[in-house]
């Protein structure tokens, strides 16, 4: 019973919200067409309310903070795109833009050799990605495997074990990226500095010498949290203490 009522609920509130949604993204689209970025703004945000996300979503919001000038919002909301679809062509490229305009510019210490290859081959994918490909490889190894044993054809044999062993390899390859993925998404917290200027200490206190300021947009790696403070470590690997409230966490 309690499953029935539960499906009943989803009918009755989880559809016509479904639907809301959708009449509020073709509103926001039409809206941002037109040239109304605020409006389209305020459309795409009540989705978001509505805790309904998506990398699409995420996208058109950061297009249309970007259209206004929006630096920190802009590339906030292309970052969200990325987490969801890492491997978008138009995000990377609309994010890349907008990092052009940031005031701060901090080169990232460059990865090098096989740990390079393996983070590129990594960021392919987010964690469902690899996770589906897992699944996929799994099916096709366990088809090929049973097409191998049941065939009486020395060729045909040949072929389904080796395809088989490929489709195994892809399989236990997509575990481990998805492992790694899950692994770097639970120990690794980024924000984005939403302050005009942001000062950096040398400890979590207003006592701590100010080593550097930093500007809206900027993208941090967050290390740990005490009080109001957040441990940060930049691109180029320095470290620092801020204000928690310059941020926004992804």
């Amino acid at each position: 019973m309690k499953t029935i009522s539960y499906l009943l609920i989803l009918l009755l509130y989880g559809i016509p919200l479904l639907a809301q949604n959708n009449d509020l993204f073709q509103e926001a689209n039409t809206a941002y067409n037109e040239g109304n970025y605020s409006e389209a703004i305020n459309n795409y945000e009540r989705i978001l309310e509505n805790a309904e996300t998506s990398a699409e979503l995420y996208y058109n919001l950061a297009n249309s903070h970007y259209k206004l000038n929006h630096l920190a919002p802009s590339i906030y909301f292309y970052e969200k795109a990325l987490q969801l679809n890492p491997a978008d062509p138009d995000i990377k490229s609309n994010l890349g833009f907008a990092q052009n305009m940031l005031i701060d510019e901090i080169e990232e210490v460059p990865k090098t050799g096989l740990a390079k290859i393996i983070n590129n081959l990594i960021s392919v994918l987010n964690y469902n990605g690899w996770a589906w490909l897992a699944v996929i490889g799994s099916i096709l190894f366990a088809t090929l495997f049973l097409l191998y044993y049941f065939s009486n054809k020395t060729g045909l044999k040949r072929l389904f074990f080796t395809t088989s062993m490929i489709a195994l390899i892809v399989m236990l390859t997509s575990l481990i990226f998805a492992y790694q993925q899950q692994e770097y998404n639970k120990n690794s917290q980024f924000a984005i500095i939403f302050s005009e200027e942001a000062t950096v200490r040398n400890e979590p206190s207003l006592r701590g010498n100010e080593m550097l300021t930093l500007h809206e947009g900027t993208k941090v790696k967050v290390l740990e949290t005490f009080q109001n403070w957040i441990k940060f470590e930049l691109a180029n690997e320095i470290q620092g203490w801020m204000d928690k409230s310059a941020v926004r966490f992804l």
